[in-house]
């Protein structure tokens, strides 16, 4: 009996020769290893599992081989480009910024996958998105233009007369277009999510924002918000901004501002414009409220924290109060001392424009905060001591 399973299975056993598994990539700049390491790093894998895969892509970047048969018979490798394309996908989408870069310098399969906008919309808005906002963008999309132009001239190339005209009336409020060199990013699309990440990350791009208690915290500014060109330094966190001029003071920079100062400008329109007010309407005592005001015409807008209050024909008896009847609002901003002329504010509820003068500054339009966050940001940002 023996004798005949041997006899049987002889022959199968002469014929049969296993193969050798095809050699690692030696020609990728990270091996297996560094892929390995780098996911772990990235998203807390520590172990990654062998595959086989049926349609093989060769390593020498992005071209494909025919068949798994191919790569088996010599001259190819099996990389990470051998997974199947979701598989990939959900590895490079847990990626973090950096490892995004290192693994689009790897080929150019790998290159066009890394700089998809639908890879880095997630970073941006994650880390970006609570001070970017409508005005960022276009001045983004400005600064492109720009580039782009730059680079027509550089290289002989006709520039249009619309290019001509958008560099003089970009909608920046005081600063002449500055088109930086951004030859870093190599061949990105300029227009690319990628892109502006980028250039915010490195610093190189001035975007607009807002910034809360201006200047240090300077005790005129205290519980207000101003607009201001903002540049990124990733060495410390924080941001430098540059606050427009006012009057004929100079433009004033501040360094070393942190991420929870910061915001974008709830109101998409130019700090020179009044804001028109669509919530008087629906004003009550007890509603927490951002206001416009500038010391003269000839200075920005910047919004001041305040609530509404009671009329004084009013004892604050909720069982009686008609104050929300009345065509008059009365502002509260209690930060500063009982008596002082900033303390009270009151204006119409129905023909509210800006109104004041040059002793007490001019107040425009208002602003209803829903949002438990804006409020517990500025209540965070209360002053110590109260202003005089």
């Amino acid at each position: 009996m023996l004798l005949y399973l041997f006899l049987t299975c002889f022959p199968f056993l002469f014929f049969f020769k296993l193969k050798p598994l095809p050699p690692w990539p030696i020609e990728l700049k990270f091996s297996f290893a560094s892929i390995h390491k780098l996911i772990k790093n990235s998203f807390g894998i520590s172990y990654f599992t062998s595959f086989h895969s049926k349609m093989s892509k060769k390593i020498n970047f992005g071209s494909k081989v025919d068949s798994f048969r191919e790569v088996e018979g010599g001259g190819g490798a099996i990389s990470v480009l051998d997974l199947p394309d979701l598989a990939l996908e959900c590895i490079i989408e847990r990626l973090p910024p950096a490892s995004l870069c290192s693994m689009a310098g790897v080929c150019s399969s790998l290159r066009s996958m890394c700089t998809a906008d639908h890879f880095w919309q997630k970073h941006m808005k994650n880390k970006w998105g609570r001070i970017i906002g409508p005005a960022a963008y276009r001045e983004w999309q400005w600064h492109v233009a720009l580039r782009k132009d730059s680079s027509l001239l550089k290289h002989g190339g006709p520039t249009t007369c619309l290019m001509r005209i958008l560099s003089i009336v970009r909608p920046s409020w005081w600063f002449r277009p500055k088109v930086d060199d951004c030859s870093k990013q190599g061949s990105l699309p300029d227009d690319s999510i990628m892109s502006w990440f980028l250039a915010l990350e490195s610093g190189e791009f001035w975007f607009p924002a807002q910034v809360y208690n201006r200047e240090n915290g300077h005790v005129g500014f205290m519980l207000s918000c101003y607009d201001a060109e903002l540049s990124y330094d990733q060495r410390t966190d924080t941001f430098q901004a540059r606050y427009p001029p006012h009057g004929r003071r100079a433009v004033a920079i501040e360094n070393n501002v942190p991420w929870e100062r910061l915001r974008a400008p709830p109101i998409d329109t130019s700090p020179h414009d009044l804001h028109l007010s669509d919530c008087l309407n629906e004003l009550r005592p007890g509603d927490h409220i951002e206001i416009q005001w500038r010391r003269n015409k000839e200075f920005p807008y910047g919004w001041w924290y305040g609530v509404v209050g009671h009329l004084e024909s009013c004892d604050g008896n909720e069982n009686f109060c008609r104050c929300h009847q009345s065509d008059t609002v009365a502002l509260e901003f209690n930060q500063y001392a009982p008596g002082s002329r900033w303390r009270n504010k009151t204006v119409n509820r129905k023909e509210h424009r800006e109104e004041g003068d040059e002793a007490g500054g001019f107040y425009g339009g208002i602003r209803k905060l829903s949002s438990v966050e804006e409020i517990s940001t500025w209540k965070r940002l209360w002053p110590s001591d109260i202003l005089e």
